[in-house]
């Protein structure tokens, strides 16, 4: 049996490919693709490279903190972090002034692997073929419509 093919007139819902979240999603995986081949020799998967990102910028960070700014839970964010220690690349220490909060800080290993990554950014840029502004224009967009749905 042949399948059918619906046209605009025949469904009100949108085809998939004019599904804003089939966009993105598309998006996304093809960007977390690109990234693969830079990260591999940095022994780095993508989540854990948002991670080293975070940690670049300040350290120590609360495992709160972390999964507030990576918008990722803790059922997520601890695993990982457990991996990235066994790796090296982190430590995790109970805050001693909370000891409900686990403190995460860069190991030396960690902190040098910062030299290594340094030109991922601009290579994904190029990848993009995208201008630097065309680039912060659709960066600030899907911020924004981040922040609409948050």
């Amino acid at each position: 049996m042949e399948a059918s093919t619906l046209t605009d007139s025949d469904s009100d819902l949108p085809l998939l490919q004019e599904q804003l979240c089939f966009s993105l999603y598309t998006a996304t995986h093809r960007i977390i693709r690109a990234y693969r081949p830079l990260l591999e020799p940095l022994g780095l998967t993508y989540v854990q490279y948002l991670v080293m990102l975070v940690l670049w910028e300040a350290e120590p960070r609360s495992v709160g903190q972390l999964g507030k700014e990576l918008h990722l839970d803790s059922g997520t964010l601890t695993p990982l972090l457990k991996r990235m220690e066994k790796s090296g690349l982190v430590e995790r220490h109970r805050d001693s002034d909370d000891e409900r909060r686990v403190l995460i800080h860069l190991t030396d290993e960690g902190t040098q692997l910062r030299e290594k990554a340094h030109d991922i950014h601009e290579q994904m840029i190029c990848k993009t073929e995208l201008s630097r502004p065309e680039v912060q224009d659709l960066r600030a967009r899907i911020m924004a419509l981040v922040h609409t749905l948050g």
